[in-house]
């Protein structure tokens, strides 16, 4: 994996450089959060270990940043033995784990498999749902069953659309597809927002149940009999 560190120690950016070689990952190395938001935008790496207390842009102020430009990219957080409440929020930030200084081998390679599975549910992820764009308008396609990662890709995926400007945004659901209930909770959030920027949204290809749930929640309107078909996956 592409592994970019983020440390104001050089002694430490040397030993996670070392070990993270030795392990068959390519890291890349930055002296400061500014450095590191610089190099993450060039770099495009899998995985960002950031130490949480720096001068400056300090580990928290990155994760924050990541997550903005990316929600889906993978932060590992370095914390000392006294940073118990630092590590909490940051994982509330949805850091993908944290581990103490001084580092040990173990710890990181532990880590770094976690960060592996979650970029692999992610990509899993990816590949049910997605946008698409035209002159027309934008799609977001949903199949299959959205939890945990997945509601986080369609969240994104879906404020993609808003932002795209595009006048018109249709929600397509596949024959089989299944929201847990904070996909639900995230949706209906995201098509009260779309309303108040005046954005025309259409839902197709919903299952009953699925319908059903959304009329509940007062969006009803929102599915057009006359383009239930169409756009469907």
């Amino acid at each position: 994996m592409r592994i970019l560190v983020i440390d104001d120690e050089q002694p430490t950016l040397k030993m996670f450089a070392l070990i993270l070689t030795a392990l068959g990952h390519s890291p890349v190395t930055a002296s400061s959060g500014e450095e590191g938001l610089r190099l993450f935008d060039d770099a495009h790496p899998d995985v960002v270990l950031t130490d949480i207390k720096m001068p400056g842009m300090d580990g928290m102020d990155v994760l924050r940043s990541l997550k903005e430009a990316d929600p889906r990219c993978e932060v590992i957080v370095i914390t000392g033995h006294g940073d118990v409440d630092l590590a909490i929020e940051a994982l509330h930030l949805d850091a993908t784990d944290f581990i103490n200084k001084p580092v040990r081998r173990e710890e990181l390679v532990t880590a770094l498999e976690r960060a592996a599975d979650r970029i692999r549910l992610k990509h899993d992820c990816a590949e049910s749902i997605r946008c698409e764009t035209s002159e027309d308008g934008a799609v977001v396609r949903v199949v299959g069953t959205v939890s945990g990662q997945g509601e986080a890709m369609l969240r994104h995926a879906f404020e993609e659309t808003l932002l795209s400007g595009a006048p018109r945004v249709t929600l397509a659901f596949g024959e089989s597809t299944a929201l847990n209930g904070a996909a639900i909770t995230t949706l209906t959030t995201l098509l009260g927002r779309a309303a108040t920027l005046d954005r025309e949204v259409h839902i197709t290809g919903a299952s009953d149940n699925l319908r059903t749930v959304f009329e509940v929640m007062g969006f009803g309107r929102l599915f057009d009999p006359l383009r239930q078909d169409d756009t469907t996956p």
